[in-house]
């Protein structure tokens, strides 16, 4: 079955019709229908640029925005009928505006091919995205630093190796967090300015010959910037790519918080305990409280790191300018944010109603030997190289797990086989609480350091009265 190219825009061409099979596969219309709004706005302002510049009349440029809004109300309301033979939104859009205004509406395409009009339709769609994902990932932060002043003088085992290293404050650790989405901002900003850049005028590929105006077009769209190439103009995804990688980013580092949540609400650790309103039971074991949301956050950051590695596949081998390819890059593009968004606003949920078992927590600061460092910095300034010092720290610790004790409840007789410059006043560098303060470096786990770094953030993201 083929259909007839006559209606095509671009039948003219052809002197056969399109095979059925060929038409469905090449359709784009299923996903790219959701960038209508995007594509409209593009069309208006379009339009009164040609007539800005004498291409279209007044006339006919008015009756093209008032046709394109009643289009955008009918899809708003619902209403409007799809035609898979319309290939794209673009066609959908055209071919219902010049059935509403006759004539005029087949002078709309003039001086624009849909090469450009659609690399125009993602810069709009992710500019708007973009600016959502920010202030979601603002909300997170908020989350994440209200938990941190909620908990703020609770000390917790850190980690390295997933084995006990060293005491840190929990408000300490989750502030690392707050790095990571402050630098997941940052980069979302820095890629908003390479894409902010308004491709119409370059047309299929090599520009018009029509007199258009590129910077008025622009200026309509609140574009700060033109093309500077008309190949690269509807060539260029690379927008795409670094947004991808950048919410790849996001969703490794909620991914990454995510596995402790997991760790912490277990049995084995018991850490803190999630909400019901974000966990799930089992249809099998009536005991369990599963922590789903932060297990498919977890499973969810491969999909989106997929979706970058597939868009990079997809444009490596593309000679200039357009081909059929791109239109590969929308439905993973459209999955990213449809992933990355409620990830980010799930994180917050689950940050604003954890609650931390003190307990539990104080229970496991015991065993590890999480003051052995400072043991060892002790030795040093009783004059001590570092290196013998970690030796003989190390050779005290063998010996304390022999006799079942931490390093604290060794007798100073006990520790003075393995470390014979240590003093009565070793015992004070051995407590929790003195271990976490002594460390004021700069980004260090003191609570002088901890407070003034919370303090900064509660500023800048306005939780400050």
């Amino acid at each position: 079955m083929h259909s007839n190219n006559k209606e095509k825009p671009w039948g003219g061409r052809f002197g056969g019709g399109t095979a059925k099979l060929v038409e469905e596969f090449t359709c784009s219309l299923h996903f790219d229908r959701r960038l209508y709004r995007y594509d409209i706005a593009g069309s208006m302002a379009h339009a009164r640029m040609l007539a800005r510049q004498g291409i279209l009349t007044a006339a006919e440029a008015e009756a093209i925005v008032n046709g394109l809004q009643t289009v955008q109300g009918e899809i708003d309301a619902g209403t409007f009928l799809f035609d898979p033979g319309d290939e794209d939104i673009h066609m959908a859009v055209e071919r219902r505006l010049t059935a509403i205004i006759g004539e005029a509406g087949r002078k709309l395409h003039t001086a624009r091919s849909r090469n450009d009009q659609i690399a125009l339709d993602i810069r709009l769609f992710l500019r708007d995205q973009v600016g959502v994902l920010i202030e979601a990932l603002q909300d997170l932060r908020r989350a994440g630093v209200r938990l941190a002043r909620r908990y703020f003088s609770v000390i917790l085992p850190g980690y390295t190796h997933l084995q006990r290293a060293q005491p840190v404050l929990f408000s300490h650790h989750l502030l690392a967090y707050d790095e990571m989405w402050r630098r997941d901002q940052g980069r979302l900003r820095d890629c908003l300015v390479r894409f902010n850049v308004c491709p119409l005028g370059a047309a299929a590929l090599a520009g018009s010959t029509f007199p258009i105006d590129p910077p008025y077009t622009a200026e309509l769209l609140d574009f700060p910037a033109i093309l500077n190439n008309s190949l690269d103009a509807v060539s260029d995804r690379d927008f795409i790519v670094e947004f991808a990688a950048a919410a790849s980013l996001i969703m490794v580092h909620l991914s990454r918080l995510a596995e402790e949540l997991i760790l912490w609400s277990s049995a084995e650790f018991a850490f803190i305990e999630i909400a019901d309103a974000f966990c799930t039971g089992s249809s099998i074991m009536p005991q369990k409280k599963n922590p789903d949301v932060a297990e498919l956050i977890r499973g969810k950051s491969g999909r989106v790191i997929g979706h970058l590695t597939g868009l990079l596949v997809t444009l490596k081998g593309l000679p200039l300018a357009y081909n059929r390819d791109l239109q590969e890059d929308k439905e993973p593009l459209f999955d990213t944010v449809d992933t990355v968004l409620p990830c980010v606003r799930l994180m917050a949920g689950v940050l604003d109603n954890l609650a931390l078992k003190k307990e539990k927590i104080a229970a496991a600061l015991q065993g590890g030997f999480l003051t052995a460092t400072d043991m060892a910095d002790y030795l040093v300034t009783q004059g001590v190289p570092f290196r013998t010092a970690h030796a003989q720290v190390g050779q005290t610790v063998r010996f304390a797990e022999t006799q079942g004790k931490e390093l604290a409840d060794l007798t100073l007789e006990e520790i003075k086989q393995f470390a014979p410059l240590a003093e009565a006043d070793l015992f004070g560098w051995l407590q929790i609480e003195q271990s976490v303060n002594r460390r004021c470096s700069p980004g260090g786990t003191a609570a002088g350091r901890v407070a003034e770094a919370l303090a900064a953030v509660e500023q800048e993201l306005g939780l400050t009265s």
